[in-house]
């Protein structure tokens, strides 16, 4: 019996169709141009943030009871790939809404919800995502960051590093470890830590990226919380914590896709119209089979994508995280090529800023190492999937 439409995660429904055109229109009205402006300047997207945020975008996926729009992982990734694919990515989509956003409406209290979901949805509020380590890097179970409890407050002390726009997020959620009172081990929990907190302190990371997002080191030098600052069930941290970062595979997978369908389509434009000897160069197999090499794999981590996302919407966790790193992997491969065949396509103009090509080099591999490097992924792939022993 096959699936209809509606439910069918390899054909769109549509409403997806009619959300991805009207995504697109808006970030064509911005574009690339708009945002290099913003990046050259030192400033942030709040234009194109404010916008999305009018246009009910950036809270598409949170609960319609808290200002969001009803939707899932599906609608917010369509907006983030739409935006990337007019060369205006919303990074901060990844975090706020995707992962903050879905850990408070899924696990968090209901005064919680109240207090942070309706500003995560209108815009007027963001939230950043604290879970890496300097010293644990990928392996979430190092993590040293450790929470006690002193009455009913709570006292975090750790690091994170690599975090994302701290700077311009009323609040940080933090993933700590507290310690079993039955076990002694230490389990993880979160923590929602808003900026100006007593002891929480941030320090820029320079990085050659040209992205309006800027990176940060934290420093949590017993920090006090009240109790409620901690998110959902203290016993259920693990299942809290895996909530978030499937979106966050999935919304880095719509990065990664609308970064390399911008490169594509920009060096498509070039090969129809550079003209060196009596045909336009996309003429030539040499210039035209990368380029359809590139869009086929696109198109192929897109399926993947829509996949993860139909998953984790429909409540299969388990699936959806075996489909996230997929497509997480799939979409980073396909964007770090497209972005290198779009620079080699045009020659030098590729790497002139006018094109705007070259400085989608650095930022396409980020989608290879963030949030969870590919070799992980693999290892995740080996292990979970084919049942191959681990070497770790």
């Amino acid at each position: 019996m096959s699936s209809s439409p509606t439910s069918n995660p390899v054909i769109e429904t549509e409403e997806h169709r009619a959300l991805r055109a009207a995504v697109a229109a808006l970030g064509k009205r911005y574009g690339r141009e708009y945002f290099a402006g913003v990046v050259a300047d030192g400033r942030h997207t709040d234009e194109l943030w404010a916008e999305a945020a009018k246009l009910g975008y950036l809270g598409v996926n949170l609960p319609e009871a808290y200002g969001g729009g009803g939707g899932g992982i599906t609608e917010l990734s369509i907006v983030l790939e739409e935006l990337g694919a007019a060369g205006c990515p919303l990074l901060m989509l990844v975090v706020s809404p995707a992962i903050c956003g879905t850990v408070i409406a899924r696990f968090g209290t209901e005064e919680q919800k109240r207090t942070w979901l309706p500003g995560l949805a209108d815009g007027s509020r963001k939230m950043a995502f604290g879970i890496t380590e300097p010293d644990a890097g990928s392996n979430s179970h190092r993590i040293t960051t450790t929470a006690r409890r002193d009455g009913t407050d709570w006292i975090l002390t750790g690091r994170k590093v690599f975090i994302s726009g701290v700077d311009i997020a009323d609040a940080t959620l933090i993933v700590g470890r507290t310690e079993d009172a039955r076990t002694g081990k230490l389990k993880p929990c979160l923590f929602i830590v808003p900026r100006d907190t007593p002891g929480f302190t941030r320090s820029h990371i320079p990085m050659e990226l040209a992205a309006p997002e800027k990176q940060f080191e934290l420093v949590l030098d017993d920090v006090r919380l009240p109790a409620d600052a901690l998110v959902g069930d203290e016993d259920a941290g693990l299942l809290q914590l895996f909530a978030g970062l499937n979106p966050e595979r999935i919304m880095t997978a719509a990065f990664a896709l609308g970064m390399g369908r911008y490169a594509v389509e920009r060096a498509v434009d070039y090969a129809r119209t550079r003209q060196v000897w009596k045909e336009p160069i996309g003429a030539h197999q040499a210039i035209a089979h990368p380029l359809a090499q590139a869009h086929i794999d696109i198109e192929l981590a897109r399926l993947m994508t829509r996949k993860a996302a139909y998953l984790y919407d429909a409540g299969d966790d388990m699936g959806a995280g075996e489909a996230a790193n997929m497509a997480k992997y799939a979409a980073a491969e396909a964007a770090v090529k497209a972005v290198d065949q779009a620079v080699h396509t045009l020659g030098g103009n590729g790497l002139t800023r006018e094109y705007g090509l070259a400085a989608m080099i650095t930022a396409a591999r980020v989608a290879r190492i963030a949030p969870v490097s590919r070799e992980m992924i693999l290892n995740y792939v080996s292990h979970q999937s084919l049942g191959l022993p681990k070497s770790y």
